[in-house]
């Protein structure tokens, strides 16, 4: 039993290790932005217009924190899932309309291009949109398709931490990557997250058994619905 126990945990356990380097990297940019830092070619758009950045680094982090928790059969047996879920959901398409902001109208990091915008605007839109889908299906008390599209905007949405996983060892073994490159490590990041969600919602029980388990999953008491 206690082992059974661990693994029900081992899902969000790494998961929010994955989010754990991107949460310091936001706690770094926050601290620096609260502690008037010098102004450098990395860090000057931030200074000039914090708000965005700022809503990005806590809406994510709480997006990607909490979204890690409802993979924990545990909660949501708890009621856990739909009280989180109100706080997830919009949480995650804040952090995913002011990625799209910060895109489209602060100026280019060093190293990022026409490329990495692009591919940037194409994540963040899906992200923005598989929540919304997330969240109408749940309206319809679609819960299946509920389920899979909260799990494909869960997944753009821990691109930060899978690029970490992806840039590292190019870094360490080539030095800075061109803007090319870059741009292909970054998108690396979010495919990988996206084929893992899509092998995850199709392995998944379909057919009458899955509906079975759903619906005993949103019986009184074990609320699932976000």
């Amino acid at each position: 039993m206690a082992s059974s126990a661990k693994s029900r945990w081992l899902v969000p356990t790494l998961l929010i290790a994955l989010t754990v380097v991107p949460m310091i990297g936001g706690a770094v940019r926050v601290a620096d932005l609260a502690g008037n830092a010098p102004t450098t070619p990395d860090n000057a758009r931030f200074v000039a217009m914090p708000v965005p950045v700022l809503v990005h680094i806590f809406t994510a982090s709480v997006f990607c924190v909490l979204g890690a928790l409802q993979f924990a059969p545990g909660l949501r047996r708890r009621g856990w899932h739909r009280i989180a879920g109100r706080i997830t959901v919009p949480c995650g398409l804040a952090a995913a309309l002011s990625g799209l902001w910060m895109t489209l109208f602060y100026p280019d990091a060093p190293g990022d291009g026409a490329l990495l915008v692009g591919i940037r605007l194409v994540f963040g839109s899906a992200m923005f949109a598989s929540l919304a889908l997330g969240f109408a299906a749940i309206r319809r008390r679609d819960l299946i398709r509920h389920s899979a599209w909260m799990i494909r905007g869960y997944a753009i949405g821990q691109g930060a931490g899978t690029q970490v996983l992806t840039n590292v060892p190019w870094l360490l073994l080539f030095g800075v990557p061109g803007t090319v490159t870059r741009a292909m490590l970054m998108a690396a990041g979010w495919v990988i997250n996206v084929a893992v969600a899509e092998w995850v919602i199709r392995r998944r029980p379909a057919g009458p058994r899955r509906s079975a388990m759903v619906v005993a999953d949103s019986a009184p008491g074990h609320l699932t619905s976000q």
